[in-house]
């Protein structure tokens, strides 16, 4: 008994309705008459149109595609009030639940139409003295076709001549945009027409005022490239560590469609495919077209040729990690562990502040933030407990767990050796404390493990004319000198806003967050909300920290 037709989808009944014409098919035909006709696909057939129809009535629109963003930016407020009202812990509890944020995330998808089917390729399959051609209707819009010397704003994919063939093809399909979508373009395929114009012998700026002259749909006539087609997206994502103008770079294919970013920006990068260009997008934007940014190898390449050219940066380039050339870092989401929070270290240039902000961080809860027991192998003094000030040992054992590499910073002065072990750290952390120290900024290479999984926070200075003016007035004492209290000279406040820049230049990848020491109360409000944030926000880690 076959099943009732009165609510089927119209599209499904006329292709079921030409389906019976077909003479012969045999199983095939049989399986297909069967698909057709079931309850399951017309169910997820009516689903779709009703998103798609809800789409298009100006009745029925989504507030907000970035809901799960602004989720996040709540959650963040919310740790500053969780302590004044059940009602915000218990709003704090719901929105950090996994199928709440579910939900949100299955909305911004429906916001952002990311539901649009990709079809595979034509199965090359055709005789081979016949030249297989497909035909692809597709409306335009807002985004980019163009080739490395022009670009038009048309459907998603750029367009360049063949080298050796002298034919139009389609250079690249940028993920997300309308050509993507369609899952019928993809890049070699070879242009014959456009609505209906022969492009032979045409330039790629022929092409484009063909395109931009066309009004609603565009039809292409495309002979398909076989086993070029489009390759699937990449789950990647990775923290910029530079910041990206693609108006200003002279070297982008087209530069209408490059992303811009800045540095600390997480992009989600959704194609490899080319060596010098890669497609992403940033991460959290409701734009699902992607965008061309240069590669990991082209960056770097970049960056040493203007590290070698330019005469400012010579001194730091005799100090600088070659190992590490900042491009690119792939991270993954950490999520907070109950009884387990993240170390916050405070690096910066010596007497910025960094010091003075870990004293106050802790004095605002000493139960909940602790700073590591120093070691020393200085001589205990009559009025001083081992393990309270310091942790006094042998000389000989200091430096033998110096040698080991149970220490994360030590130095010597007058002679006695002082340090910090990674051990005391680790017990802090697994007492469900929250750890803070602000060690020499060439501790950060043994700190930033995933053993530790450090927060690290960079303390910046503010201008020299706004540092001398704050300092002063505040009548803050040099730290340059240990042997009396004075005030800072002039030529001290140079060196830490030059230490700072260096500091910045050399290690300003590992940076998690920045905060400008100009007033010391408004700092220290904002590395409250970094402490907050790091015990209660998934956030971005390197990826191998979370493998």
């Amino acid at each position: 008994m076959e099943a009732s037709t009165d609510n089927w989808d119209p599209a499904l009944t006329r292709l079921l309705a030409s389906l019976k014409e077909v003479q012969s098919g045999g199983e095939d035909l049989a399986f297909l008459s069967e698909l057709l006709q079931s309850k399951q696909l017309n169910a997820l057939v009516q689903v779709h149109n009703k998103i798609v129809a809800k789409g298009k009535d100006d009745k029925f629109y989504p507030l907000l595609s970035n809901a799960m963003q602004v989720t996040l930016e709540v959650l963040d407020l919310l740790g500053e009030m969780v302590a004044s009202s059940k009602e915000y812990e218990e709003l704090l509890g719901l929105l950090q639940k996994p199928h709440f944020q579910a939900i949100l995330c299955t909305h911004d998808a429906v916001a952002q139409k990311d539901y649009y089917p990709h079809l595979p390729d034509i199965p090359p399959d055709a005789d081979e003295e016949e030249e297989t051609v497909k035909i692809v209707q597709l409306v335009k819009s807002d985004e980019p076709l163009g080739g490395a010397q022009s670009a038009e704003p048309i459907v998603g994919a750029t367009i360049k001549t063949d080298e050796e063939t002298g034919k139009i093809v389609i250079a690249r399909v940028m993920h997300g945009g309308a050509a993507d979508r369609s899952g019928l373009i993809h890049a070699g395929d070879e242009v014959i027409e456009v609505n209906g114009i022969s492009v032979e012998n045409k330039t790629p700026a022929d092409v484009l005022a063909i395109l931009q002259s066309s009004e609603g749909t565009i039809t292409f006539k495309l002979v398909p490239s076989f086993g070029k087609g489009g390759s699937r997206e990449s789950k990647v994502r990775v923290r910029a560590l530079f910041n990206y103008h693609s108006s200003e770079d002279p070297y982008i294919p087209c530069k209408e469609a490059g992303l811009n970013f800045r540095k600390g920006d997480v992009l989600h990068i959704v194609s490899q495919d080319d060596a010098y260009w890669w497609q992403a997008r940033r991460e959290g934007d409701k734009v699902m077209r992607a965008g061309l940014i240069p590669s990991r190898a082209l960056q770097e390449g970049r960056i040493i040729h203007e590290r070698q050219s330019d005469p400012q940066t010579m001194d730091e380039n005799d100090d600088f990690d070659r190992e590490m050339i900042p491009t690119y870092e792939e991270v993954a989401r950490l999520y907070p562990r109950p009884g387990l929070v993240r170390p916050i270290v405070l690096v910066g240039a010596p007497g910025v502040g960094r010091n003075e902000l870990r004293r106050r961080l802790v004095a605002t809860d000493p139960e909940k933030f602790v700073t590591p027991v120093p070691f020393t192998s200085r001589p205990l003094k009559p009025s001083e407990q081992n393990g309270k000030e310091y942790v006094f040992v042998s000389r000989e054992k200091m430096e033998q767990d110096i040698a080991d590499g149970k220490f994360i910073e030590h130095g010597e002065y007058k002679g006695n050796l002082y340090g910090t072990s990674a051990e005391s750290v680790e017990s802090i952390v697994n007492s469900g404390r929250v750890c803070v120290i602000s060690p020499h900024w060439q501790a950060l290479k043994m700190l930033r493990t995933p053993r530790l999984r450090p927060y690290i926070v960079f303390i910046k200075p503010p201008p020299l004319e706004k540092l001398t003016e704050t300092r002063t007035a505040a009548n803050a004492r040099s730290t340059f000198d240990k042997e009396s209290s004075r005030a800072f000279t002039e030529e001290e406040f140079s060196d830490i806003i030059r230490s700072s820049n260096r500091i910045n230049f050399l290690y300003g990848y590992m940076f998690d967050e920045e905060i400008l020491n100009e007033d010391l109360a408004s700092a220290l409000s904002q590395l409250m909300k970094a402490a907050w944030k790091v015990q209660s926000e998934p956030l971005w880690v390197p990826a191998s920290w979370v493998q």
